[in-house]
């Protein structure tokens, strides 16, 4: 599998490329800046997994991530922010966005999932895009897919704004958004909406993992009690059966 690693600091880039060629088989090379990605992108057939600092000195990790999926089908991405790990407020399974300090261990493991997913979308966690992008200030619009539902949610600054669905607008429709868990996301910083979320992006986001955590041990619980109607059902009819096989 062929991954690019692209980082303006020279030092922590090659650190990465090391790190891959001496824990894995995969071949690896290291661009500085956009311009040398794209350059090194011509001469290169196929590009497995793109590795890239999110904002840097003449890097967008973004608009790198667009332009090379464009490039090359089937392309997976992580994306390496500059604000600390400690500025998380959700940690999420199965990541592909990588603080300070890098979790070498765990960026080994997200490599080693996009190798065994053969021809696999390049599916996000829902909140691990939109924490990455507020953390990080972004303004915009991060539009996602899931299945054949679309949704679309406009960041001003770093904070959420205004949230779109099918069927919902505002703080229901991120609420609605964060229950998928996983899609494919578009960043475009171009776009605008009015402000219907008023909350901080943190609270909103914590908000709805509660709701969908309620949500799911609903649906459990209506589940078991499925589950014991019908245990109770089926032993109500052996014992109508082994009174008729007794004559009773």
């Amino acid at each position: 599998m062929q991954l690019l690693v692209v980082h303006h600091d020279a030092e922590v880039g090659e650190q990465l490329v090391q790190m891959v060629k001496d824990y894995t088989s995969h071949a690896c090379e290291l661009a500085r800046s956009e311009a040398d990605a794209i350059t090194r992108s011509r001469s290169n057939a196929q590009c497995r997994l793109l590795i890239t600092e999110l904002d840097g000195p003449d890097i967008d990790g973004l608009r790198l991530g667009a332009s090379f999926s464009e490039m090359f089908p089937g392309l997976h991405t992580m994306f390496l922010p500059g604000y600390a790990c400690s500025e998380q407020r959700l940690e999420i399974a199965h990541t592909k966005v990588f603080p300070e300090p890098i979790d070498g261990e765990s960026l080994l493991d997200a490599i080693d999932r996009v190798d065994s997913a053969q021809a696999a979308p390049d599916y996000f966690h829902v909140l691990d895009v939109l924490q990455m992008c507020c953390l990080s200030g972004r303004s915009g619009a991060v539009q996602l897919v899931h299945d054949s539902d679309s949704a679309i949610v406009f960041l001003r600054m770093g904070n959420i704004v205004h949230a779109e669905t099918g069927d919902a607008r505002g703080t229901q429709a991120l609420f609605e958004i964060c229950c998928w868990k996983e899609a494919e996301f578009a960043y475009d910083q171009s776009e605008r909406a009015e402000q219907t979320i008023s909350m901080r992006w943190d609270e909103a986001l914590i908000q709805a993992v509660q709701r969908r955590k309620e949500a799911e041990d609903a649906l459990n619980g209506q589940a078991a009690f499925r589950e014991g109607t019908t245990s109770l059902g089926q032993r109500r009819a052996k014992r109508r059966l082994f009174a008729g096989l007794l004559g009773r």
